[in-house]
């Protein structure tokens, strides 16, 4: 389980519906706690602490690509009890094609059965290419320092519980977050943990600073693990068709993954921490023809400024455009991919 900070928009009461290329979900459940089932199976629990916009979340996959595929007929014992004597011939011609019928029935359930679960796969790996480029759309709610720093406790944590110790653990760092403290920075973020949700695409980071106004992230893609390289296709008889995602595709998807992830982690750190600008940089493994080895080099390097960020409508950028509208490096051709680029570094303030 990781622990992220999620903010909703709520439709109804207690009902949230959201709408994505990858299809429809629906959220249900009380303040604090909340469950997602989306049209593809996927179920996410999400229980929040409330008034500090911090959500604990776990998702799993609970799609049941199972379908029975009827009952296996058989010929049935046409007993004589004296009525059919004299019929011998009439009823083993109807009970060949009794179990002709059978047969060519138990076929097409089994082949919709098929067609069911190759669909259901399918689906599955479109969500996840939409997932990988839609990492930067999540909602993040920015924890309200100043609000923990006046040591309220909110109408709707009673003192004891559980929801209580969560807040508590927050509200202690508020006065050395708002006095710039760094220590208090790292401790927050070992205590929240913000990018554990984004482990899942099998990437992982680092995290430095040394200015109280300035948060340093490298994000590490671990491309080959990430990023598939082939495309499915269901065919007529339910079979699932595989070929070889061509490179510009391949590329486009990379670059697509890579900036909206970088996005996404500057949105996590502006709502967790009271940092102006956030340095994020992406690197990956890659073959150095001079010596043999594989190295990590930087694909891209971007700043966000905090105001900036928070002006552009998630929903709609591309996310590799968008990050082209900060001050980057980044060399990418759409037919050979990236190029290794320096990073930019903070200056000393």
């Amino acid at each position: 389980m990781g622990l992220c900070f999620r903010k909703s928009i709520t439709v109804l009461p207690g009902v949230k519906l959201n709408l994505s290329k990858s299809g429809v979900s629906a959220s249900f459940g009380k303040k604090g706690i909340r469950q997602t089932i989306s049209s593809t199976g996927r179920s996410t629990t999400t229980v929040g602490i409330p008034g500090t916009g911090v959500y604990y979340r776990k998702t799993a996959n609970v799609k049941k690509i199972a379908k029975g595929i009827g009952d296996k007929f058989s010929g049935k014992d046409a007993s004589d009890d004296g009525k059919t004597k004299g019929k011998g011939k009439k009823v083993a011609a109807a009970s060949e094609e009794t179990s002709a019928v059978s047969a060519a029935s138990a076929a097409a359930q089994e082949k919709e059965a098929l067609i069911e679960e190759s669909r259901a796969q399918i689906e599955e790996y479109e969500a996840y290419v939409d997932a990988i480029k839609s990492v930067h759309k999540a909602t993040d709610g920015q924890i309200d320092w100043e609000a923990l720093s006046k040591n309220e406790v909110p109408s709707d944590i009673v003192r004891g519980s559980e929801e209580y110790k969560e807040w508590t653990d927050l509200q202690k760092f508020s006065e050395r977050i708002l006095s710039g403290d760094i220590d208090a920075y790292f401790e927050v973020i070992d205590e929240v943990k913000p990018f554990d949700d984004l482990l899942d695409f099998g990437s992982d980071f680092e995290i430095g600073t040394d200015r109280p106004d300035v948060l340093e992230v490298e994000f590490r893609v671990k491309s080959e693990d990430t990023v598939p390289n082939m495309e499915y296709s269901l065919l007529a008889s339910g079979a699932i068709k595989e070929k070889e995602m061509s490179r510009t595709n391949y590329y486009a998807l990379m670059q697509d993954y890579i900036c909206s992830t970088m996005i996404r982690i500057a949105r996590d750190a502006f709502a967790l921490l009271p940092v102006n600008d956030v340095y994020v940089h992406a690197a990956d493994k890659a073959l150095n023809t001079a010596t043999g080895h594989e190295e990590e080099i930087t694909l891209v390097s971007a700043v966000f400024d905090r105001e900036k960020l928070m002006s552009l409508n998630m929903e709609l950028i591309d996310p590799s455009d968008a990050v082209e509208g900060f001050r980057h490096n980044m060399k990418f051709v759409k037919t050979t991919g990236f190029k290794p680029v320096d990073r930019i570094l903070p200056v000393e303030a």
